[in-house]
């Protein structure tokens, strides 16, 4: 299962819990982490389906990167309740480089494994990924 060009597998239980975040609403987001020596992606946190957009942000390290999945519920202009599952790919500008350059270098590999993902956002800090980009993406 590994990748050739960053030579990431990705680990089973990131499928299985994307796969309940998405079809049962078990989560409301998965933070995903390289761990570097395996030479894997694995889950490193999951948010309940109660934890807010902020309980979220701050499950993300400030100085290192990760990859995450957020379910966001919303209302549209016609009263629509909708869901939109949001990938992002989080490296802050405080974050190694060498680190940043396997994430990069993983992030599309990985992406395809989780089958569902609506819309995907880059973000280098919190501004970017606000609630705000987040409401204004999802419509």
């Amino acid at each position: 299962m590994a990748n050739a060009a960053s030579g990431m597998a990705v680990h089973d239980e990131c499928k299985l819990r994307f796969l309940e975040l998405k079809a049962k609403r078990t989560y409301r987001f998965i933070i995903f982490k390289i761990e570097e020596k395996q030479k894997q992606v694995v889950v490193e946190k999951v948010g309940e389906p109660a934890q807010s957009y902020d309980d979220f942000a701050a499950s993300l390290p400030v100085n290192e990167c990760r990859y995450a999945v957020y379910d966001f519920d919303f209302v549209t202009e016609e009263n629509c309740q909708k869901s939109r599952i949001f990938f992002i790919a989080w490296s802050p500008d405080t974050s190694r480089v060498r680190s940043k350059m396997i994430y990069a270098s993983s992030k599309d590999r990985f992406k395809r494994e989780l089958d569902g993902i609506q819309v995907e956002l880059q973000a280098t800090d919190p501004t970017e990924m606000g609630l705000d980009v987040i409401r204004s993406r999802a419509g």
